[in-house]
């Protein structure tokens, strides 16, 4: 017999599936085993940048026949020893200057390479905050200070890295740049929707997505042009052309779809009929939830709906939370009396939702009385984005450890008799 508290086990279990499916080492080792990881007559360069980068480092050392030079990049958490490499750590999501020593560490060594050696990137989820690199006449403040406005202006991921890729020395093909004559392979897990590998760690490894005309006419479309540092739009302005962005072998290893199919295997498994709606559930969070909540409807049989995406929140409180958070925040304020069997979980891969430890929230019918007896006023916790102090009153929050994976955001809606 299903109950509120055996589908909430069975929506952490389905959460783990997806995590697991993205798991960076099996992955990498997935793909090299079918086809080897090439080498030069010189050096073998690896520099994996990202959430999964140690992960991802650590695996590809294995697969090197000889002279190696290993660095990885990563955020705080995430931060193991991988030996006989360098590790450095940085700030996500907002650069800090770790990153930006980590920055010039990455181009010091790519600017080292010649046409006898391999550069081996491995890319994931976070190296557009990990590896800021500004270009002349920024400082690291601009930086942090552009990723804020991005950050905080509702804009989704493709669009905050056309922008952040005409500030960054590495960004936008910049990594090809400074390689260059060195041959690069990339082999990138994607945290992206859709698996635009421009938009990936903000495209270190192929051309940029737009212009810098293309970005100042997206940022005042928004209304975020303003807001910019003066430094920031002054680049910006004299719309410099970079040079020609060299080639590169791009090789994709995880997704999001591919977490959503261990999702559903997971739930099939456990004897639920399950099946992907919708693996582009982006925009507005508001929209989003309303696009989850249109299919909570009464069935016949134990149902998982999946979805998967990358959401965006305009911030204009002063609270914490994030966007798996304020997804879930909404979907249980805003459900219908009936069905009343439900569980809804939405949660980052990363394990890290917004500014917060938690990974994101899993509720059901009874989170909002679990919230008023706590004296949670939802409702003002919600419009100050505070989704995490709703979701913590109620006991909703979804935490886990820092995954050292990241292939963006799954969501599950559970629903039975």
């Amino acid at each position: 017999m299903t109950t509120s508290d055996t589908s909430r086990t069975l929506a952490r279990t389905l959460f783990d599936a997806a995590v697991g499916a993205a798991n960076p080492e099996l992955a990498l080792r997935r793909q090299i085993a079918q086809a080897a990881m090439p080498h030069g007559t010189g050096r073998t360069v690896l520099i994996a940048v990202g959430k999964a980068a140690p992960a991802m480092l650590a695996e590809a050392m294995t697969h090197v026949r000889g002279p190696l030079e290993a660095l990885a990049v990563t955020h705080h958490e995430n931060t193991r020893d991988v030996p006989d490499a360098r590790v450095m750590r940085a700030g996500h999501p907002v650069p800090d200057q770790a990153g930006f020593a980590a920055g010039r560490a990455v181009i010091d060594l790519l600017d080292s390479c010649t046409a006898d050696d391999q550069v081996i990137a491995l890319i994931s989820g976070g190296g557009s905050a990990l590896l800021p690199a500004p270009v002349a006449g920024l400082t690291l403040q601009d930086k942090a200070a552009v990723n804020q406005v991005l950050l905080s202006g509702g804009l989704d991921i493709v669009k905050m890295n056309m922008v952040r890729q005409q500030l960054s020395e590495l960004k936008g093909g910049g990594f090809l740049r400074h390689a260059e004559p060195a041959p690069v392979t990339a082999y990138i897990l994607s945290d992206v929707i859709g698996d635009d590998l421009r938009a990936i760690a903000s495209g270190p490894t192929v051309s940029p997505i737009g212009t810098a005309s293309d970005a100042v006419a997206l940022l005042k479309e928004h209304g975020l042009w303003d807001a910019l540092p003066v430094a920031a739009r002054a680049h910006l302005d004299r719309n410099v052309t970079p040079p020609a962005t060299p080639q590169a072998d791009n090789v994709l290893i995880g997704s999001n779809r591919q977490s959503l199919a261990a999702m559903q295997a997971a739930a099939d498994s456990a004897g639920w009929q399950a099946r992907i709606v919708s693996d582009a559930l982006v925009g507005d969070v508001g929209d989003a939830a309303r696009e989850v909540l249109a299919a909570l409807k009464p069935v016949d049989t134990p149902t998982v709906l999946l979805f998967g995406g990358e959401t965006t929140v305009r911030i204009t409180g002063t609270g914490r939370g994030g966007r798996n958070q304020e997804m879930a925040l909404r979907v249980a304020m805003e459900a219908p009396a009936a069905p009343s069997n439900w569980t809804f979980l939405s949660g980052g891969t990363d394990g890290r939702d917004g500014p917060t430890d938690a990974a994101g929230g899993i509720v059901d019918a009874g989170t909002k009385v679990r919230m008023a007896a706590a004296g949670a006023d939802a409702d003002a916790l919600l419009a100050n984005n505070d989704s995490f102090a709703a979701l913590e009153a109620a006991g909703d929050l979804l935490l886990t450890e820092a995954t050292g994976t990241n292939v963006a955001d799954v969501q599950a809606l559970l629903i039975w008799p």
